[in-house]
């Protein structure tokens, strides 16, 4: 890689993960992604979200080998859930206020954002060996989450195509 910011681009239908350094694409993976397709609604239905995302927590301890959190849910996905009443005011105000202001490495901060109803703890991760499916997260090998988690800092854009 060379000093451009490295970008994920994930096809859920095409089950790949291509991490970008600008606009070159470096490095093709294969991943597999929630059970179902289309864009995640709600905690629980095994969807992966479309939409671009930032990662905003790295975990080295991850049940799944390596893991790098994005910042799902996001204030649109937080509008959305608000406006098809699946979260109602405060818990929409709970997550707004959380999401412009809080640290998600704060385990206090993160059960609230990860938490409602909208679902959350969408993860890149590793542990994908032998499934062929995921709860929502987007999961490859061991070794290639390996080799992304030490490539992509705090900050990487991920976009997760349908």
């Amino acid at each position: 890689m060379n000093n451009h910011q490295p970008m994920i681009v994930v096809r859920k239908s095409a089950g790949e993960l291509c991490l970008n350094d600008g606009s070159a694409g470096i490095r093709t993976y294969r991943c597999i992604t929630g059970t179902f397709s289309g864009d995640k609604q709600r905690q629980g239905d095994r969807i992966t979200p479309l939409g671009k995302y930032l990662v905003v927590y790295k975990n080295p301890q991850s049940k799944f080998h390596l893991s790098l959190g994005l910042n799902y849910p996001t204030l649109e996905n937080a509008r959305r859930g608000l406006a098809t009443g699946i979260i109602n005011p405060a818990q929409y105000q709970q997550l707004v206020e959380d999401i412009l202001c809080a640290d998600i490495n704060d385990p206090a901060v993160q059960d609230r954002i990860w938490n409602t109803p909208l679902g959350g703890e969408i993860f890149i991760h590793g542990g994908a060996e032998g499934r062929t499916d995921t709860a929502g997260c987007v999961a490859v090998s061991n070794s290639d989450i390996t080799e992304i988690y030490h490539i992509c800092p705090v900050g990487t854009p991920v976009e997760i195509l349908p």
